[in-house]
């Protein structure tokens, strides 16, 4: 048994880390497995998806700041069009897939773990494929 959902995740920046986590946990509810696990496909080349600490909000903002440093908008190699290069490096960093454990009809998840969509080319509304299957 498996169920495909789409969730829609509205960013409100360009580059931000948003929690993702309840959206998730309600498609694996509504899926009705209880035990196997749940893909999660980012269905863009400007966002990513990532597991890290949900409890601290600037763990999430540590994060932006430190890819914004590592990756910068602006380079003067960059030759991609649209201004965005940035966005693609941070999105292959990060990947576009995550696939988390499913036990008692919920994600296995540390204490302290969250799910977040990884922003870098907002504010848009991301699509976010989830796979929830039976094992």
């Amino acid at each position: 048994m498996s169920t495909l959902v789409t969730l829609e995740v509205r960013t409100g920046e360009r580059e931000t880390l948003v929690d993702i986590g309840p959206q998730v946990v309600a498609a694996v509810r509504a899926s009705r497995v209880q035990s196997g696990v749940v893909h999660l496909w980012a269905l863009h080349t400007t966002c990513g998806l990532t597991v890290n600490e949900n409890a601290d909000p600037d763990v999430a903002r540590d994060m932006v700041a430190k890819l914004g440093r590592l990756v910068p908008k602006e380079e003067s190699f960059y030759r991609h069009a649209e201004g965005n290069s940035d966005s693609h490096v941070k999105t292959s960093l990060f990947g576009p897939g995550l696939t988390l454990l499913v036990e008692e009809g919920r994600p296995v998840l540390g204490t302290w773990q969250g799910i977040f969509l990884a922003e870098w080319d907002g504010p848009r509304t991301r699509k976010v494929a989830v796979k929830v299957v039976e094992g």
